[in-house]
């Protein structure tokens, strides 16, 4: 698992959280003294994992500055976009820069206290495209909804819509396989969650669930509660 590649997405225009966070991007919020992507960097190479790929936007160059002054073992690169491309154009801007396979993808403004060791392992036994991390649902609902079957392959995407009985939400963690840039169409901008996620459904493509609890800092009230939720993470 060392060996794989660690993509962030941490491009977005980040409008919700403008009233509390207006300086720099959502990304490099302040928490605890600690900007957030410097936490979410951090529990990730725990793990072992040294290369990281920034999918940079909206601030890019604040967060290109950021990493050149810090000196460490580490790698990091970074994919700018000239415009912004979704989640899924995200990704496939920075094909070129991604060098392993499977590789790993978070979203830039989300924590989840996962064992990325043993989400590895279920990846490779599921010979999956895509692998799925998922919680329980949280109360906002401002996460993807996830159906399974009983072999844990990922039946139907739902974005942004009220949990039902049995289904689980996406964590904001993937694992994938370089084929699923088979499945990316020809349009630059389009989502993870909306425009290709569906598209794998019930092909192989996987829910890894644990009872984790995760947060996002999209909103001022969601970058409060994060204070605590990461002093115990």
């Amino acid at each position: 698992m060392k060996n794989i590649d660690v993509v962030i997405l941490c491009g977005g225009l980040g409008k919700r959280l403008r009233p509390a966070v207006n300086d720099r991007p959502k990304s490099l919020a302040e928490i605890n003294g600690v900007a957030f992507l410097d936490t979410l960097i951090q529990y990730v190479a725990s793990f072992g994992l040294k290369r990281f790929v920034l999918c940079c936007g909206y601030m890019g160059d604040t967060i290109r500055k950021h990493y050149q002054q810090i000196p460490g073992a580490l790698e990091i690169v970074f994919s700018q976009e000239k415009e912004p491309l979704g989640t899924g154009g995200a990704i496939k801007n920075a094909q070129s820069l991604i060098q392993s396979s499977p590789f790993l993808v978070l979203n830039g403004d989300s924590f989840c206290k996962l064992n990325l060791s043993d989400f590895y392992k279920f990846h490779l036994k599921k010979k999956a495209v895509l692998s799925v991390a998922l919680s329980k649902p949280g109360d906002d609902q401002n996460s993807g909804v996830v159906i399974l079957d009983r072999k844990e392959r990922i039946v139907k995407f739902n974005e942004k819509v009220k949990p039902v009985k049995g289904s689980r939400c996406s964590a904001g963690i993937y694992l994938m396989g370089k084929k699923i840039f088979q499945f990316m169409g020809k349009d630059k901008v389009f989502s993870l969650e909306y425009d290709l996620f569906p598209v794998l459904a019930e092909k192989d493509c996987y829910g890894y669930y644990r009872k984790n609890d995760f947060i996002d800092i999209g909103t001022p009230q969601n970058l409060m509660k994060a204070s605590d939720f990461l002093k115990h993470a």
